[in-house]
């Protein structure tokens, strides 16, 4: 176990701590590695432009969270506080953005409300190309991950206190205002934060639409790949690693201040037949729904017509993309590779992390390594990652140097940066396995190894796919962490849409977003069939 645990140390800290050191390092140096101290950051906030992209930022970043924590709420207390039909196709459909890439919602809105967009007369003469067309992508690709949160928030209530506040007359607003919200308070602020967090790292999105609307995640592609400034680029990134740790430990310390709104003798919280408000409410929702599908079918479509919007006739044209810029089929090929070795690779070292962690008892310092470790991904951008891993593995006399350029290196990157929800999924199921288990195995002088893989990862299999479809979904959408990273060889669908729409080539841009989601979607309806049968070969000791 000694080495196991060594080795997935070396795992996250060469894929993580180092490479991160090496950015820091590198933004106090100038071109020829000298050290400057503070002159880089002095020369970027010398110009009024990155100031200007730095208040743009937290400009987007508000306004959309602004906009997507009530929209969330309300389709969440819709489906959890009323009694209208359809809850489960409402909860399926909220979830959908999760299997499509955000850049479809920026491309779909292109459609609608671009230049030659059907709709473009609702926005009054205003363009969608800037600060209007980022947040509503961002409200539409982040309202998923919001509502998850507010959801389970708004699912732990006690139905004894509002029977309470019913024999006493308690007027609906009242009991809304003194318990439902104060009990999902610390949801709502989780949310908050989470939607600020991916709103302000965000890529995809205000490169597609955002025009000349700067903010920093662009700024620090534009310093890299526009200008090559890599000095200028490790300045920019380190301002939005510490904007995006400052949001994660705040969000860390709500975690922490959270108290049990359940106690072992609650009732469950049913809700009561209301008609008026169970119309209203199916009403809101219906409309949340229409967008989402709206939205998404609009991009499905239009990869489908000739010459959108004047000449509707259907064509498969768009789909020959072996003829537009991106790599090709090549590139959905070489996606679909990454995300199978991300799967297989990701779910194996997060497992076998979790199981040290949480398994072991031995090697204290080394366990609370490997937590502190995990827990770091999930406060740095994929922008951040993908630049530091080019100060790391293309710095001369790096013996891992050879990944440079290569699948392998995408893999890593794609691993490390989901590793930290991945991780916490594993740990969490871990836990619910008996430690007698490792005692008995112990006494009888059984291998742990054995005992490993003959007892725990068959208990632990449904958390084991869970965690291999996330990876697998990640990679396939992501754009942030592989953007500087990939090369003619290794070239993604989920960058292909990027160059196919930097080229003047939006059809086949939608074209290619599409196949993801369907590729998506489909490796989901693979993994819930899977599961159902694996839960139940693996699973039958927990029935009654």
């Amino acid at each position: 176990m000694r080495s196991l645990a060594v080795g997935v140390v070396a795992f996250l800290l060469l894929g993580l701590a180092v490479p991160l050191a090496l950015m820091l390092a590198k933004s106090f140096q100038d071109a020829k590695g000298v050290f400057v101290g503070l002159a880089n950051y002095a020369a970027y906030f010398s110009s009024p432009a990155p100031q200007q992209s730095i208040v743009n930022t937290l400009v987007v970043g508000l306004v959309s969270t602004l906009i997507t924590i009530p929209l969330a709420f309300a389709y969440a207390y819709g489906i959890h506080r009323s009694c209208m039909p359809g809850k489960a196709v409402f909860r399926g459909i909220a979830l959908i953005p999760l299997l499509t890439p955000s850049l479809l919602f920026a491309l779909a809105l292109v459609q609608l409300f671009g230049n030659q967009g059907i709709l473009k007369a609702l926005l009054l003469g205003h363009s969608i190309y800037g600060p209007i067309g980022i947040v509503i992508g961002m409200t539409f690709a982040h309202f998923p991950h919001t509502f998850i949160v507010i959801s389970t928030a708004l699912s732990l209530a006690d139905r004894r206190h509002f029977e309470v506040a019913e024999s006493l007359g308690t007027s609906r607003w009242r009991v809304f205002h003194t318990l439902t919200l104060p009990a999902a308070s610390y949801g709502l602020i989780s949310a908050s934060i989470i939607s600020f967090m991916l709103s302000i790292t965000d890529f995809g999105i205000p490169k597609v639409i955002g025009g000349q609307f700067d903010v920093i995640a662009t700024d620090i592609y534009k310093q890299v790949i526009g200008q090559q400034n890599f000095e200028m680029g490790s300045v920019v990134s380190v301002l939005l690693l510490v904007a995006a740790a400052a949001t994660f430990a705040l969000a860390r310390g709500v975690q922490r201040r959270q108290v049990a709104m359940m106690s072992t003798r609650a009732v469950p919280y049913e809700p009561v037949p209301r008609r008026w408000f169970d119309v209203a409410m199916f009403a809101f929702c219906t409309v949340v729904a229409l967008a989402i599908i709206g939205i998404l079918l609009v991009a499905a479509v239009s990869s489908f017509i000739r010459f959108w919007p004047y000449n509707l006739s259907l064509t498969l044209k768009h789909y020959n993309f072996d003829l537009a810029a991106g790599g090709g089929w090549q590139a959905y090929r070489n996606s679909l590779t990454l995300a199978a070795w991300t799967a297989v690779v990701g779910t194996t070292i997060v497992f076998l992390g979790a199981y040290v962690v949480e398994k072991t008892r031995e090697m204290h310092f080394v366990r609370q390594l490997i937590q502190a470790l995990a827990v770091m991904p999930m406060a740095v951008p994929g922008l951040v990652l993908g630049l530091a891993y080019i100060f790391f593995f293309n710095k001369p006399g790096n013996p891992l140097g050879f990944l440079y350029g290569s699948m392998g290196i995408l893999v890593l990157v794609t691993v490390v940066h989901y590793y930290s929800v991945t991780h916490f999924t594993m740990l969490t199921a871990l836990k619910q396995i008996d430690p007698e288990i490792e005692s008995v195995s112990d006494s009888l002088k059984a291998s742990r190894f054995r005992t490993l893989w003959r007892v725990t990862v068959p208990l632990s299999m449904p958390a084991i796919l869970d965690v291999s479809i996330y990876f697998f979904l990640s990679a396939m959408t992501t754009v942030s962490a592989v953007i500087f990273l990939y090369s003619t060889q290794t070239s993604l669908s989920s960058i292909a849409v990027l160059n196919m729409d930097d080229a003047g080539e939006f059809a086949h841009a939608i074209a290619m977003a599409t196949v993801i989601s369907i590729t998506c979607i489909g490796a989901r309806v693979v993994h819930h069939f899977l599961t159902r049968g694996i839960h139940r070969r693996t699973q039958a000791w927990r029935a009654p």
